[in-house]
């Protein structure tokens, strides 16, 4: 935690999504990072380590799921909260895939903001 602030990294290929979830997270005091893939993402966390990953499942170039993957080889103890709005058709779940994979929680979007303050607090305490 760079100076006491928890550093979250948001990930979501959604620019209007990830600027307004970054903007909710500094409001409520995290130190915020935005990535526009899965590909960003593990770049800015290899220069700059964040204490949790707040990523969307469904990105051009390095998915979610590849995210997590790769996260997980690299730092075992960061803290990853999977977000999606998807269910597929076949009736697969990919947030149940995420957690089977490494992720600490999973939100289904839309979420309440509150909700995931809530989650991100939990998660570092």
């Amino acid at each position: 935690m760079a100076g006491g602030k928890t550093r979250v990294l948001v990930v979501d290929d959604n620019e209007d999504l990830r600027n307004t979830i970054g903007a909710l997270l500094q409001a409520d005091g995290f130190d915020v990072v935005l990535a526009a893939d899965g590909q960003a993402a593990l770049a800015q966390h290899q220069v700059r380590p964040v204490d949790v990953v707040l990523t969307d499942l469904f990105m051009p170039d390095k998915d979610g799921i590849e995210t997590i993957v790769e996260l997980r080889k690299l730092s075992p103890g960061v803290k990853i909260v999977a977000m999606s709005g998807w269910t597929s058709s076949q009736g697969s779940d990919y947030l149940q895939v995420a957690r089977e994979i490494g992720a600490s929680v999973t939100l289904q979007k839309p979420f309440d903001p509150e909700e995931l303050s809530r989650v991100l607090r939990r998660l570092v305490t």
